[in-house]
């Protein structure tokens, strides 16, 4: 693929019993912060439903090349120009048949004519079906005129036999496509950048309070928004640290990474950071304890039949103490809130409280919040407020950060004058 970024999918789908395996490949990808759109065969359509695929990726599902809403703006044409590539998954042996000698009697056909994107493809078929000189010769074909292939794997196929002609699972699918993409750490020229020179600080995940040498009192919280919104502030130009609580997450490339556990740690790495000059944007998304035990048990707590009685005190709030520095140290602040219940209400009255310029608030219970892919936010400021739809965090950070783009730039803050960030504590 060269150096071209890949941010829209088109997803062909073929009739196959692997089709439904296509439906978690567009979770997958939507949850990477890209755009898909699926295109239907008929034959697709007898195993998974249109509405299936319009649920997850969010967008419309196309199947008919004579669809007269469609085809009075080319819809065809459109597509074409629109995908950064187009995959086919599960691709038949039909599919393969038909791309070989280039007909373009059905819609997936004329797209993949018309279309200059990287072509890739995911078979799926009976061994024999797979194994026959003509399915290999058309193949070889396809992949002569630059198709990608995604190996079929050996294992138990739907007539129950063993042997190869397995769809690539999507996790691995998902793998190759990540690892085709170019070094998104590495500047782009053409990428828009406009926190370009401006230094951000990002909280994220939760905080661990122990209470013994084994137990902790924590949260939920899976840090996903926060390295996400790292991840955005990067990509739009601006320098970033991150202080992370304990995650099960990789490390952003590009990112600058320290690691804390407690509410207290978090504490101190985040003022170290601001008070020595030099953050633009503070961004607390990380889910901080609001209390610890004001003892911690040298040995293991045993089990016994009476009540353990545990005597808490309340943690610093980190944002408030950040939000109420003076000019000259004060970054522009951003906050996250998680409610029950009254969303809104709660929001804005802790906005108003901790004297934060932009304030993030979305539910939390069964399915929301805490460890899910997908997330909707409410952003709360002085004189305005924007609903965010459900979408993969991913693309609810690029959202988010266009918005805080707009409210730092029209608050007219002046930079901090510190020019250095201070020594990094770890990664």
């Amino acid at each position: 693929m060269g150096d071209l970024v890949i941010q829209r999918i088109l997803l062909g789908v073929n009739g196959s019993i692997a089709a439904y395996k296509a439906a978690q490949l567009v979770r997958l990808l939507t949850g990477q912060g890209l755009e898909v759109r699926v295109l239907m065969s008929r034959g697709a359509q007898a195993f998974v439903t249109p509405l299936t695929f319009q649920a997850l990726s969010g967008q419309p599902v196309a199947s008919e090349l004579l669809d007269a809403g469609q085809e009075s703006a080319m819809g065809h044409i459109e597509l074409a120009r629109w995908a950064d590539l187009i995959l086919i998954a599960p691709a038949s042996a039909n599919s393969l048949a038909r791309l070989a000698v280039g007909l373009a009697d059905d819609l997936l056909g004329a797209v993949c004519l018309a279309s200059r994107a990287p072509l890739w493809l995911a078979p799926a078929m009976n061994s024999a079906m797979w194994q026959h000189p003509a399915s290999q010769a058309n193949l070889a074909l396809l992949q002569q005129r630059g198709a990608h292939l995604l190996e079929p794997e050996r294992g138990e196929l739907a007539c129950g036999e063993q042997g190869d002609g397995r769809m690539m699972e999507p996790a691995q699918i998902l793998q190759r496509l990540l690892a085709a993409q170019p070094d998104q750490s590495k500047p782009d020229p053409l990428r828009p950048t406009p926190l370009k020179g401006q230094r951000a600080l990002v909280t994220a995940g939760p905080t661990q309070e122990p209470l013994d040498p084994v137990r902790y009192l924590g949260n939920r919280s899976s840090g996903k928004m926060g390295y996400a919104l790292a991840e955005a502030l990067r990509d739009a130009g601006a320098e970033v640290c991150l202080i992370s609580g304990p995650v099960a997450l990789p490390g952003p490339a590009g990112v600058e990474r320290i690691l804390v556990e407690q509410a207290l740690q978090m504490h101190r790495a985040v003022l170290d950071r601001v008070q020595a000059g030099g953050v633009d944007l503070f961004i607390a998304c990380a889910a901080v304890a609001d209390y610890r035990p004001v003892r911690v048990a040298t040995e293991k707590i045993k089990k016994g039949s009476a009540s353990l009685h545990l005597e808490l005190q309340p943690n610093p709030d980190i944002l408030a103490e950040v939000a109420a520095l003076p000019a000259g140290l004060r970054p522009f602040c951003v906050g996250f809130a998680a409610e029950t219940q009254d969303l809104e209400q709660q929001a804005e009255a802790k906005r108003q409280a901790k004297r934060v310029d932009l304030l993030a608030a979305n539910r939390v219970g069964p399915g929301l919040g805490f460890g899910q892919e997908d997330n909707q936010l409410l952003l709360l400021w002085a004189d305005g407020r924007l609903e965010l739809p459900l979408l993969p965090k991913r693309q609810l950070a690029q959202r988010l950060v266009e918005q805080l783009v707009k409210l730092s730039a029209a608050s007219c803050q002046p930079p901090a004058k510190n020019s250095s960030w201070p020594l990094k504590a770890g990664s």
